[in-house]
């Protein structure tokens, strides 16, 4: 793996994370569901609402992009 590949990884486990844990606080809180379906429902928002990271070798080098639902198109990160 290279360095940018890394860093993608990285970057969209973070997102994830964070997401992953304000989600599954705002159910548990906000919401009647119990046991298991927290962490799942927590787990599939986390998943639907990260951003996608990705490392792609260009003519330029290798360069890291960026997709999220809440921007429009592919955003260039480095």
């Amino acid at each position: 793996m290279t360095k940018l590949q890394v860093k993608a990884f990285v970057f969209q486990l973070l997102f994830f994370a964070i997401l992953f844990i304000l989600c599954r606080f705002l159910i548990e809180n906000y919401t009647n569901l119990y046991g298991l379906w927290i962490p799942f429902t927590a787990f599939a928002l986390g998943t639907l609402l990260a951003p996608k990271f990705q490392a792609v070798k260009t003519n330029d080098g290798e360069k890291l992009f960026m997709k999220w639902v809440f921007m429009k198109g592919i955003k260039e990160i480095k």
